[in-house]
């Protein structure tokens, strides 16, 4: 580009220079400014002059390159400040604006009225007070439906999922008249076809269409993920080189599913499992249960300490093919309170893929109302459930989860936690193996052996024994989660926890009446598994531990076994104390290759007999104590194999985890904490340690 402006041209550029040079100071002064004018006009035609414009321009001005440069990028920066200055300006003025129609808008919602009644909005009293009121009527809903699945169930002979999977091979109107005819010509409304909501169904507690339709995207989005996961091992899995189970591949997964991490936590961490076993159950027995919140935590109690259906979304017969999908609360607590919980609100979405194979996933669904935020997101996880000829299932599962909870996380169990043995997929298969084979044992035909009680071996006594056993762990294990709990470190070694203690107040059905006082303590010691076991199993050796003994001999006067390892069983203890022959002990115990637990508690003769006479057993108030036994998490020295010594002993490589709980009863409904209570059952714990310590040969345990 060509600079030229106006002016006298007709000399050269030096003569140019001697006649500036022989001008006075004014004269300079006022032919800077005309230069500084000369070089804004051209920065309007060329703001970015080349390097022959430059010296050209210093040719013809008199000035040195440099400035020229200087100048060029000066007026660049102070142009581009102006601008900007500019800009932030209608943004401010602009965003005056925007507040002001806030402001606007928030007053005219107070004032807005209904369209419906042209009366004044619901206040926040109002709003509350219909919200409880819908949330009443809800649960009679579900009452109501749970009432006429029982009655379907009951008539019939089928559950309603066994219906809707035989719906897609018979006459619907058939099999609707076949079912009023069970049922006496009432007239139950039924619905069987292919409308998007086959079951009886709870209204939507505010689900909007569009939420759902996302809901139901997300689902199927992870269904397919999980299907991925489920049907293919490399590249997608590996195995662990330190003890063989199946993990993520992260690089290979990331490629095939990328998303963003939940959690900017730099402590925040990936779990991922996978496993596989046979089941004795069948498969639509199985999904039965899982898609009951109710039963999903009765099947896993060592697992699942709270979960709830708070909608079911969508339930339908898409095509050939049956499906399910609802939104759901889980809480997951194990081993010791020194374990944080985990807390999910997820989408459970259910799918027969193929005859006789379905798949199951959950999903992590952002829907806490809470303002604590959760501490654990579940990526797509879940199992496949395929059907074998012999009435069992092969079980696939997947584990994968986000989890941020190092702070809360003792390092007792940080090992074990953070290798995913504590909430893995071969927990949940493991689990589910026992437990379908506890309820094998429970509804089986064969007559046990009699015992001292005489009337044990009625399947009614049998199955009320064992619904009342089970309720008391699940009482035990939730009890584990001690919100709210108090510490006493003062009682603390390396190797254990100190002491903590939950107060709580118990009124509920089949609970015992007062304030219970909870406390529980974990250490470590260098003793297999199967020898904590056997010790606290061994009658001879109960006097040594038991408060409830009294320091006096027991004997099991009825046993009713709960699977095939003699250790998986439910027993009927009495001590010889004098003072408490009115007094028995039902007992617990379950062993599986992860850990073992030994729930107990105190319960009189009455009540016992008449559980064992097949009476109902929900009201019978029960207190559990016991302990829970598993792996440390950490890997045995390879040089020793960690080997045990002829007397159970480990070597320091390994050992296992022993978690003490005790409860005890104040009957008061007083709030008031009684510290006398707490004191005593702080003592309670830290005393039966010691004894079993002492007992073991361990008091003094090398760190």
């Amino acid at each position: 580009m060509d600079f030229s402006y106006g002016g006298n041209r007709s000399g050269s550029g030096d003569e140019q220079k001697a006649s500036n040079n022989r001008k006075g100071k004014k004269h300079h002064h006022r032919h800077t400014t005309y230069q500084i004018q000369l070089l804004e006009g051209l920065f309007k035609e060329c703001p970015h002059p080349d390097d022959n414009q430059q010296l050209q321009l210093s040719r013809d001005l008199g000035l040195e390159p440099k400035q020229i440069k200087f100048w060029f990028q000066n007026k660049r920066a102070q142009t581009k400040a102006e601008s900007e200055r500019a800009d932030n300006c209608s943004l401010r003025l602009e965003n005056e604006k925007i507040r002001c129609d806030n402001l606007a808008i928030c007053e005219a919602i107070k004032n807005v009225i209904c369209p419906a009644c042209g009366g004044p909005p619901f206040g926040e009293e109002e709003r509350k007070l219909n919200l409880q009121k819908l949330k009443m009527e809800n649960s009679l809903v579900k009452q109501e439906y749970e009432r006429l699945s029982q009655i379907i169930a009951d008539s019939l002979g089928k559950s309603v999922w066994q219906i809707q999977s035989l719906s897609r091979s018979m006459d619907l109107q058939a099999l609707q008249a076949e079912v009023q005819w069970m049922l006496g010509g009432s007239s139950l409304d039924l619905d069987f076809g292919n409308s998007s909501n086959s079951f009886v169904q709870c209204p939507l507690n505010g689900i909007e269409e569009m939420q759902k339709s996302l809901m139901f995207e997300k689902a199927v989005d992870a269904m397919g993920e999980l299907t991925r996961l489920l049907r293919v091992n490399e590249p997608l899995w590996v195995k662990s080189p330190v003890d063989g189970r199946y993990v993520l591949h992260r690089d290979s997964y990331d490629k095939l599913f990328p998303k963003l991490n939940h959690f900017r936590s730099s402590t925040a961490r990936i779990e991922s499992s996978k496993d596989s076993g046979l089941v004795a159950m069948s498969a639509i027995h199985l999904i039965e249960m899982f898609m009951d919140s109710n039963k999903w935590v009765d099947l896993f109690p060592t697992t699942v300490t709270k979960a709830w259906t708070i909608e079911v979304i969508d339930t339908r017969m898409l095509g050939e093919q049956a499906s399910a999908l609802q939104l759901m609360y889980e809480q997951m607590h194990i081993f010791s309170p020194l374990v944080s919980p985990r807390e999910f609100y997820f989408l459970r979405y259910c799918k027969e893929v193929e005859p006789g194979t379905w798949v199951m996933v959950d999903m992590s669904y952002d829907w806490s109302r809470e303002d604590s935020p959760l501490q654990s997101w579940r990526l797509p996880s879940g199992c496949m459930v395929q059907d074998k000829s012999n009435g069992c299932s092969e079980v696939t599962w997947v584990e994968h989860v986000e989890v941020d909870d190092k702070s809360k996380t003792h390092r007792l169990y940080r090992d074990l936690v953070w290798g995913s043995l504590a909430y893995g997929a071969q927990r949940w298969i493991i689990t589910l193996q026992r437990m379908s084979e506890r309820l094998a044992y429970s509804s089986a035909g064969t007559r046990p052996p009699s015992h001292e009680l005489g009337v044990i071996d009625m399947p009614e006594g049998r199955r009320s024994i064992m619904n009342l056993s089970h309720r008391m762990v699940r009482n035990f294990w939730a009890m584990l989660n001690m919100s709210g709990k108090m510490d006493f470190p003062h009682w603390s070694e390396l190797n254990n926890s100190g002491v903590r203690v939950s107060v709580c107040l118990s009124d509920g059905p089949g609970q015992p009446s007062g304030m219970v006082f909870s406390a529980a303590s974990s250490l470590w010691l260098p003793l297999s598994r199967e020898a904590l076991f056997n010790f606290f199993r061994d009658e001879k050796s109960r006097s040594q531990w038991d408060v409830l003994s009294d320091g006096n001999p027991v004997h099991e006067i009825a046993n009713i076994s709960c699977g095939t390892h003699p250790g998986n069983c439910i027993s009927i203890i009495q001590s010889f104390a004098p003072k408490d022959s009115n007094m028995l002990v039902l007992q617990e115990s379950c062993i599986d290759p992860l850990g073992s637990l030994m729930v107990y508690a105190p319960i009189d003769f009455p009540a016992i007999k008449s559980a064992i006479s097949g009476e109902d057993s929900t009201n019978i108030p029960i207190l559990p104590s016991g302990f829970i036994i598993s792996s440390d998490g950490r890997c045995p020295d390879k040089g020793t194999g960690g080997a045990s010594t002829s007397t159970g002993r480990k070597t320091r490589y390994g050992g296992s985890l022993l978690t003490v709980a005790f409860q005890i009863l104040e009957c008061t409904h007083s709030k008031q904490m009684n510290m006398d209570s707490v004191t005593t059952v702080n003592t309670l714990v830290s005393s039966s340690i010691q004894k079993i310590k002492a007992a073991l040969d361990c008091s003094s345990v090398d760190p």
